[in-house]
């Protein structure tokens, strides 16, 4: 036998060898996964504490290097509304208040010293600002910055109506110079103190240096009187500029900072955040870590392959496997030698949206024949692996307000068959391809299907979907685009149908206005794919001044109901998401929606960056 035929005999045999290791691994992790839906903690294959307890002491230094696949639509604390942007933005800005990690998520005072005052009416909510108190540049920070912060987030020109919408009922904001500031509403809102609490604080002097806004009363921004009044031009201006000057430049007074935005944050490379040294709460007891690493890099890498090859090589320090990473790449010695895994199901959800506007999708029939032909489950065991549930609405199952009546959308293609020839779908022409007349034109059943670039999970969905659609005569024509493209094809409706997902937090008792209410398919909000409806709605907008936990369940369950029956989106599923993160990390505590990366430290004899 040549030396080559030896050579590659011997590494096929190592080979099998190593797979049946990753298999046996494989087979250990499923049987834990399958007997919790908890967060787990693995070493290696060996389940362990969701809780640090080694000991030592929190130090400042090193840095922590994370992926992200693309680059954040924004670093606009309001006009952006995308995770990545929120991910880091998250540690350039505070807000009046923060949660505890634990249920039942206390609110405690951050910038405010505590809970606001809250009249017995629910329409008056009064904080009281601690002192000293500074952005990163040195100023102070008072009350006149948080009536800015308001009064730009009520400007109707500023372009960010999936925010607002959590405002509406503000009418008025009082400042006094002793600092204390009160919100004053017109109805209540059960999430008020939640919705006020968690706003980004922006400086007037950095975001507004010309004054544009002082002499602009906010209610003459919410009853809009500014149009007809004398600053008309003054509002008008500072919205262009706050929209179109401030996608890159950015100043809060949070915990890290953009140093230099020329070398700090780079289109296709990286963001780069520098730790705050003369951050103001680094001396409050009373407040929570804000993080010990020097820097936080978000580097940006399109291709998942190479973000997987980035992390073996020792470049990126917390990283979200994707599934067949988790199952076949992760499991060698050097790799549990170097990384640790938190596995927990996400917040949010993954979706198909179709256009409801669009003359193919305005049929319910069709959206509900579109899921039917979506083979979910197959798709969850054959391209997650199992880790992922099936879902059939927005609210995560691990909250009280999900309805588990609504039996799942099964893959049903007679169904479907059904559902489209009711609708008026049939091969008229013989050509292979279903059409039907519309407003007097013969129309095939064909459309295109959006697709972020570099996320290969839904590049997947829309593949096997685009095969399957096939068989039966509908044309479904997938498009890949970058990620800041297909996002302004997302909002500005320019789609028929696009794979996507939304993220979500557990804490809280879930608020959809942003997302279904009518008004939000206006001005580039969050209803993107144009779904109406008039009970919906009013759901809505009862769920939001109802108090009563069981009632405001009952109202979500119809709302549910509703959203099973018209079909907007075909929901997908929750995905379990395994995080692979460096042992040099200590403080490591993972807690129901996570783990804080502000608690991380590095030890001394431990850091990489010096």
């Amino acid at each position: 036998m040549s030396i080559v035929k030896k050579m590659f005999l011997i590494a096929f045999l190592i080979a099998m060898v190593v797979h049946a290791d990753d298999d046996a691994a494989w087979d250990t992790v499923q049987n834990i996964l399958m007997n919790t839906q908890d967060i787990v903690v693995l070493d290696g294959t060996e389940k362990v504490s969701l809780r640090y307890d080694e000991g030592g002491e929190a130090a400042y230094g090193d840095w922590m290097v994370r992926h992200m696949l693309s680059d954040p639509q924004a670093l606009n604390p309001y006009t952006s509304s995308d995770a990545g942007a929120s991910t880091v933005l998250q540690h350039i800005f505070d807000t009046l208040l923060y949660s505890d990690h634990e249920p039942p998520y206390e609110l405690r005072g951050k910038v405010a010293k505590g809970y606001p005052q809250i009249s017995e009416d629910k329409l008056s909510y009064t904080f009281d600002l601690r002192e000293n108190i500074f952005f990163s540049d040195g100023r102070p920070m008072t009350v006149e910055d948080v009536l800015f912060s308001m009064k730009v987030i009520k400007n109707p020109r500023v372009l960010a109506p999936h925010l607002r919408n959590y405002y509406s009922a503000v009418i008025d904001v009082f400042v006094e110079d002793d600092g204390r500031v009160t919100f004053v509403c017109d109805e209540p809102y059960f999430r008020n103190d939640v919705s006020l609490g968690f706003f980004e604080i922006i400086p007037k002097h950095f975001y507004d240096p010309e004054g544009l806004l002082d002499p602009v009363a906010i209610s003459s921004l919410i009853d809009g009187s500014w149009e007809t009044g004398p600053h008309r031009e003054r509002v008008e201006r500072f919205a262009d500029q706050f929209n179109q000057d401030f996608n890159r430049k950015v100043l809060g007074s949070g915990p890290y900072q953009v140093d230099d935005v020329e070398r700090d944050v780079v289109t296709q490379q990286k963001v780069v955040l520098t730790r705050n040294i003369d951050y103001w709460a680094a001396g409050y007891d009373d407040l929570p870590p804000s993080g010990h690493v020097d820097k936080i890099v978000f580097k940006i890498i399109n291709n998942t392959d190479a973000a997987f090859i980035e992390l073996t090589n020792g470049n990126i320090d917390y990283h979200s496997l994707r599934p067949l990473e988790f199952k076949e790449k992760s499991w060698s010695e050097e790799f549990n030698k170097r990384f640790l895994k938190g596995i927990q199901y996400s917040g949010g959800y993954t979706y198909i949206g179709w256009n409801n506007d669009h003359p193919i999708f305005k049929d319910k029939r069709v959206r509900q024949a579109m899921t039917h032909l979506t083979d979910r489950q197959s798709m969850v065991e054959n391209l997650l692996f199992g880790l992922a549930e099936t879902v059939e609405g927005p609210i995560s199952k691990f909250r009280p307000e999900y309805n588990h009546d609504l039996t799942p959308y099964g893959y049903d293609y007679e169904r479907a068959l059904d559902l489209l020839d009711a609708a008026g779908w049939v091969d008229v022409d013989d050509d292979g391809i279903l059409d039907k007349e519309i407003d007097g034109e013969k129309v095939d059943f064909s459309f295109e299907l959006l697709i972020n670039s570099g996320n290969q999970i839904r590049k997947d969905i829309a593949l096997t979907l685009q095969s399957e659609l096939a068989d039966i005569g509908i044309e479904c024509q997938v498009r890949e685009l970058d990620w800041s493209i297909f996002l302004q094809r997302v909002k500005s409706k320019d789609f028929d149908a696009m794979v996507l997902g939304w993220s979500s937090g557990v804490k809280y008792a879930p608020d959809m206005y942003q997302i279904w209410h009518s008004s939000q398919a206006a001005d580039q909000g969050s209803n993107a794919i144009s779904f109406i409806h008039a009970e919906a709605d009013s759901l809505l907008e009862a769920y939001r001044r109802e108090f009563d936990a069981e009632k405001r369940i009952a109202l979500y369950k119809r709302f549910q109901e509703i959203l099973y029956d018209e079909q907007p989106y075909t929901f997908l599923w929750k995905s379990r998401v395994a995080q692979a993160y460096s042992r040099r990390f200590a403080g490591v505590n993972w807690y129901p929606a996570g783990a804080d990366v502000a608690e991380w430290w590095v030890d001394q004899e431990d850091r990489i960056y010096k």
